[in-house]
């Protein structure tokens, strides 16, 4: 049985002139390229006779994602589609092993758990392979250049996923790649996490527009993600950060022109009391206060205490607000037990749909067109 395909989702025009103050964010674009270029790609059906056809948007095709203004609303919009799809497909046990024969480099210089499993078991359940290098797997320990290693990777393998601490290194990566290459977390962003996000509110309240996300804490790469992700799709974003833990306020200007780039009239704002940034929230969402690389953690902890998520805290938001952490969790420091383990919490819908989305981006990116079509 063919599943349907992706819906169309609707464009919004972006404003004329530019509101004052703000930077014109806007993906690379090739009006001429995209003209030209085929629009869907069929995968499955005649070809392959156990696949159930599946067809998606051709546009992402070899394309990298390292920001997360690489991609257009539209282009989420059916990332999104397609993951929801392929977790359909998963749950009702059908193959789905469009990928078969390809194969994703994954260059990690930290520990990893969700993004390292959701990468390795999609290409997986896709019917490719993934191969893990770590950073005592790969020459570069003994000097050999981030340049090189991406030239000789794009001989072997059809996608890399990089997760490394400096994004001037993933750019430098994806410069020298001549395959696709994905950010699996950056000191800058973590887009993965964003779009899996967008993915858990779109399942739990039907869609993205409208909804207001309250983010608590250090405003760091997440919540950048978050930022520039939500604004695009017409999801307000209210941050509550104390001084000196601010998002890039470079960042913060993108994400208030894409939220008036959108049409939805959703808002973004930075302040510095969490009551006030939770209010009226459909979710409210934190991140642990001392991460890996952190070599300041007393000074961390004190600063980011008073932004903890509390019951108080939920209670500001909406009655049906729901609580996002993007995990690992540090129980009774940055949010209360029981908020994380009560019934608002969302935390391991979010998890599980890292898996189903970053297949998506796979799916998207590494396909290609069978023989005879």
């Amino acid at each position: 049985m063919s599943m349907p395909e992706a819906s169309s989702a609707q464009s919004y025009p972006v404003p004329n002139p530019t509101p004052p103050g703000l930077t014109t964010v806007a993906p690379a674009y090739d009006p001429l390229a995209d003209a030209l270029a085929p629009r869907v790609l069929s995968l499955g059906g005649a070809v392959g006779e156990k696949l159930p056809a599946f067809t998606i948007g051709a546009r992402l095709q070899g394309r990298s994602v390292l920001h997360d203004t690489d991609l257009t609303r539209d282009e989420i919009g059916e990332v999104l589609e397609t993951s929801a799809r392929l977790k359909a497909l998963r749950r009702a046990g059908r193959p789905h092993s469009y990928l078969a024969g390809k194969t994703l480099g994954m260059v990690f210089q930290h520990p990893s758990t969700r993004t390292r499993v959701a990468f390795e078991a999609g290409m997986a359940q896709l019917g490719g392979q993934a191969i893990f290098l770590g950073v005592n797997d790969l020459q570069m320990k003994r000097g050999e250049t981030i340049a090189d290693t991406a030239q000789v990777l794009s001989r072997y393998v059809d996608g890399i996923v990089a997760r490394v601490a400096l994004h001037s290194d993933l750019e430098k990566m994806a410069t020298a790649a001549t395959i696709p290459v994905l950010n699996g977390l950056t000191d800058r962003s973590h887009p993965m996490q964003a779009l899996s996000d967008l993915l858990t509110l779109r399942e739990r309240f039907g869609g993205l527009a409208g909804l207001k996300l309250a983010y608590l804490g250090d405003g760091n790469n997440v919540a950048q993600s978050l930022l520039l992700s939500c604004a695009v799709m017409g999801t307000s974003v209210s941050v509550a950060s104390p001084a000196g833990f601010e998002p890039d306020p470079e960042v913060v200007n993108q994400a208030r022109w894409l939220a008036a780039a959108s049409g939805a009239g959703n808002t973004v704002e930075v302040g510095s009391d969490p009551f006030a940034a939770a209010e009226g929230a459909d979710a409210v969402y934190t991140d642990v206060h001392v991460s890996m690389g952190h070599k300041d953690g007393p000074a961390r902890a004190v600063a980011l205490a008073p932004f903890k998520v509390t019951r108080a805290i939920m209670a500001a938001a909406k009655p049906e607000a729901v609580f996002m952490h993007c995990l690992p969790m540090h129980r009774d420091e940055e949010v209360e037990t029981a908020v994380a383990d009560g019934p608002q919490s969302i935390i391991f819908d979010q998890a599980e749909n890292r898996l189903h989305l970053h297949k998506g981006i796979l799916l998207h990116t590494l396909c290609s067109q069978p023989q005879g079509f």
